[in-house]
């Protein structure tokens, strides 16, 4: 059992699920009790169990950056049962709570938690704020707007304001700035500043009043990265221009880094990208394979986050791997997907870590991930899902186990 606290595997562990969809207990086989004679137990043996993942940056509304962008060409409705099928995908992946940085409405987070799909737990910020001109603004010369709403433009504080109390109204649970250009859009560059700090403050503040909502910084050159941790804000999404200021800033202001490494090692085809979008990214490679080693070695608070949909879906867990890859240790890796992302969500109290209490998001790997940190990344991998105490996923785990719950269909 590998907990999701940082602590050493526990070799022969057993973890008890209530009724209730909690955990009972989570720890060594000798200290466990016995189980209830109509206890349903499942051996886990040459199995790993750690706690369900959670993704701290998913785009669920869309397949792809160029699908994002022509998603006004698509029924609306073919769309919804699109978006399912990601959320799908993305809970047989591993990832039994997903935040998503945009273009996912408040209804697909409320019919996850009313039953009505069998999902991952939804935090999203519905909509990105930007400014004229910035990431978030792909609107065509004649004024057409390809994504379709998905950004409120804001040019002062005032509008930053009016903003965040917009996408509050539209059911918020994060709140995301566009703080530096992007690779993505055409017309501007990642080391272009986005929302000014006097901006982002305004957003950080307007959030603290409205319940003290997160605010993710989208930033990826280093001026605008340097904008948002002053600014106040929760998380810088990306981060490539990491530099020495940059992480000992956010180390004194304890912002965390999602570090979205797939989006550089799984997200690049030039047959299918832009060539804007495929050249930005081969010339930020070696800065960010850099960077992402600078901010391990100044211990920067980095919760796992993927840019799914910039990211192929349903393959999530692939980004511990390159975590790994470029210098993390397995655990270290392991725990930026449970403990520290449920941190940074706000979520600790109920899940990220397999401890009593905690709600029974589980994950079952055949074999051992810290041996080999890949094994998470293929789906085939993961032999039994659970989320909320319920089997969802059935991988030759249980011959006889249904998938889910009859509430959920």
């Amino acid at each position: 059992m590998i907990d999701g606290t940082g602590k050493p595997a526990v070799q022969d562990a057993v973890v008890c699920i209530s009724p209730d969809g909690r955990i009972d207990f989570a720890g060594p086989m000798a200290h466990a009790p016995t189980p209830p004679e109509d206890a349903l137990v499942v051996d886990g043996r040459d199995r790993t169990v750690l706690p369900g993942f959670i993704d701290c940056h998913v785009h669920l509304g869309f397949d792809s950056a160029r699908d994002m962008t022509r998603r006004f060409l698509y029924d609306p409705t073919l769309e919804v049962f699109k978006t399912v099928d990601r959320m799908h995908r993305t809970l047989a992946a591993g990832i039994t709570t997903a935040r998503d940085l945009g273009g996912l409405s408040a209804g697909f987070r409320v019919a996850v938690e009313r039953e009505m799909v069998v999902g991952p737990a939804i935090h999203t910020a519905v909509r990105v704020l930007s400014h004229t001109g910035g990431h978030g603004d792909i609107s065509a010369p004649c004024g057409f707007d390809p994504t379709a709403g998905m950004t409120y433009l804001c040019d002062t504080a005032d509008e930053a304001r009016i903003a965040v109390r917009k996408v509050i109204r539209e059911g918020a649970d994060v709140i995301k700035v566009h703080a530096t250009g992007g690779m993505g859009s055409p017309y501007d560059q990642p080391d272009d500043q986005g929302l000014s700090i006097e901006e982002i403050r305004a957003v950080v503040d307007e959030a603290a009043r409205h319940g003290g909502r997160p605010v993710a910084a989208h930033a990826q050159g280093t001026a605008g990265i340097l904008n948002a941790i002053r600014g106040g804000v929760t998380s810088i999404e990306h981060g490539y221009g990491m530099t020495d200021e940059a992480c000992d800033l956010a180390g004194e202001q304890g912002t965390y880094l999602v570090p979205t490494l797939s989006t550089l090692f799984d997200g690049i085809d030039k047959a299918t990208m832009e060539p804007h979008h495929y050249e930005k990214k081969m010339r930020w490679m070696d800065t960010t394979v850099t960077n992402f080693g600078r901010a391990i070695e100044r211990g920067v608070k980095i919760a796992m986050g993927t840019d799914a949909a910039v990211g192929p879906h349903g393959q999530n867990l692939r980004e511990l791997m390159h975590m790994v890859s470029l210098g993390m240790r397995p655990m270290d890796a392991i725990t930026a997907a449970t403990r520290t992302a449920s941190e940074l969500l706000g979520v600790s109290d109920r899940v990220g870590t397999l401890e009593v209490g905690k709600v029974a998001d589980i994950v079952v790997c055949n074999g051992d991930p810290l041996t080999d940190i890949a094994l998470l990344g293929d789906p085939a991998n993961l032999a039994g899902i659970f989320r909320g105490g319920l089997l969802v996923k059935n991988s030759n785990l249980l011959a006889e186990a249904p998938l889910c719950s009859a509430s959920h269909g």
